[in-house]
């Protein structure tokens, strides 16, 4: 089967097009708050949007068929594309001069990782600032997926882009017609960007923080325009609250608010993920805010001032932090590395929940969690009765053996491959914890670590190297792990 390589270039070109107007809409931004950027955000919009034009111009005529390989090839290197174009406003504006923190930045925003390198947020200019979050938001529901209600017009089909996309369990899809299914997700994300901004700027942000945070919040990705985060409104609870919500939000399946929307509430309750899900933020902020409470005296009066009473503070400080680290946006309201060793721990175990499948959210997923220990708990019964046939079963339906290999061989892999991060950025001279901690975070996507890498730093202090490897964990955990790993096995690229 020869790589049908024309249609992966055509496609390309139309990310950078993409990628080109979203720049327009930074450039339009710096325009009207006057920051002295304009020029440079344009230029980078003129640049990524020429290639993006030659490359559509040069493969016209080509042929209209996305197969399998030809869709793992598009979605990484369609990433990969994306963030080597992103940096450019970066680079003109001279806001990361380096081109190594450039695109850690840009990798960061498109995995929704929300990672930074850079020591004084507040000092750049407005429309760098409205592009560092629109990363973020063009990658929350995936480049591909935006794709995918685009290409129809070209007459191509996105079911093969789709499947890259999502390799993992819990493929609902809300139509029949992939495009149609992209087009309804697109409008459920933008619906809830928006009505965040305007919950936002009511509660008392300026309009240019609310969308900023809107963008951010609803990729789960966690860039915000204040060097102290979500904690810069520590002193205006509502706000973190309205955040804590859209978070919640943007962790969940999308398919589901698609449901609540269309009025079937009863396929939301019936939802084994959804449920566990919930719970699991509801007992592991519990148990945060006890320790907070009772434990972690010096951190409440350092870093939460106490608007409505201690007990409310420690309360929305750990399901902020639950909530936000589960969901891998990365918003800090405090730094919970800061609170008891018990939290710490229980904060870097959070690291490998993950949200939901078919949310914005990184990380192994609930939905993985429930079917790894169902089929361990069912292994039991049949190591009684081993003529038995015990499937494993959700949401009342049998998973296929298939899907419960895959579960298991994804979850080895990625175990696997946080050890080798963890031993990478140690070899690289990183204390044990910094190293554990910008792994586990890395790869899923969630900012935020421990030691050098905690909530109140960044992540300048990483090597050269460092930050690449990183970066490339970023893109590993976002297209979980298989889309990009598959590249680099012989056996794709042979003839078949």
């Amino acid at each position: 089967m020869r790589l049908n390589t024309r249609i992966i270039i055509h496609i390309m070109g139309l990310l950078l097009l993409c990628n080109g107007s979203f720049m327009l809409l930074a450039a339009f931004a710096s325009a009207i708050y006057k920051d002295g950027a304009t020029l440079d955000i344009a230029l980078a919009a003129i640049v990524t949007m020429l290639f993006g034009i030659m490359a559509m111009f040069y493969t016209r005529g080509h042929k209209k068929e996305v197969k399998r390989k030809e869709g793992y090839i598009v979605v990484t290197f369609g990433w990969i594309v994306m963030s080597i174009s992103g940096m450019l406003p970066y680079l003109f504006s001279a806001s990361i001069p380096s081109i190594t923190d450039a695109f850690f930045e840009t990798i960061s925003g498109y995995t929704t990782t929300g990672a930074s390198i850079l020591d004084d947020i507040e000092v750049l200019p407005e429309g760098i600032l409205l592009w560092r979050s629109l990363t973020h938001w063009i990658g929350g529901m995936g480049i591909i997926v935006l794709a995918i209600a685009i290409l129809p017009l070209l007459g191509i089909g996105g079911m093969q882009l789709f499947a890259a996309e999502a390799p993992g369990p819990g493929g609902d899809k809300l139509h029949p017609r992939i495009t149609d299914t992209a087009k309804r997700l697109w409008l459920i994300y933008f619906g809830y960007t928006v009505l965040e901004t305007l919950l936002l700027k009511l509660a008392g942000m300026t309009f240019f923080d609310a969308i900023n945070h809107s963008l951010a919040t609803m990729s789960t990705g966690g860039f915000s325009t204040k060097n102290a985060s979500l904690a810069y409104w520590n002193h205006q609870p509502i706000i973190q609250y309205i955040t804590i919500l859209f978070m919640f939000l943007a962790g969940s399946n999308f398919v589901l608010s698609y449901f609540a929307l269309t009025g079937r509430v009863q396929r939301i309750l019936k939802d084994e993920e959804f449920k566990y899900y919930l719970w699991f933020i509801l007992i592991f902020s519990i148990l945060s805010a006890f320790g907070i409470y009772f434990k972690a005296d010096v951190a409440i009066s350092e870093y939460h001032p106490m608007i409505w009473g201690e007990a409310e503070s420690a309360f929305r400080h750990a399901l902020f932090q639950v909530v936000s680290v589960i969901t891998t946006t990365g918003f800090v309201s405090a730094d919970f590395t800061a609170w008891t060793p018990f939290l710490t721990v229980l904060f870097f175990g959070l690291m490998f929940l993950g949200g939901s499948a078919g949310s914005t959210a990184g990380g192994i997923k609930v939905m993985r969690h429930l079917i790894i220990i169902k089929n361990g708990v069912l292994e039991f019964k049949r190591t009684l009765h081993p003529n038995a046939i015990i499937p494993v079963r959700y949401n009342e339906k049998t998973v296929t053996e298939h899907i419960v290999y895959n579960v298991i061989a994804f979850f080895v892999l990625y175990m696997l491959l946080f050890i080798i991060g963890s031993l990478v950025l140690g070899f690289l001279g990183l204390d044990f914890i910094s190293a554990v901690g910008g792994a586990a975070s890395s790869l899923g996507n969630v900012g935020p670590a421990f030691g050098d890498l905690n909530p109140v730093s960044n992540y300048n202090s990483l090597p050269p190297a460092g930050k690449w490897w990183c970066g490339f964990l970023m893109l590993l955990g976002r297209l979980e792990l298989f889309t990009v790993l598959i590249l680099l096995t012989p056996y794709f690229w042979r003839k078949t």
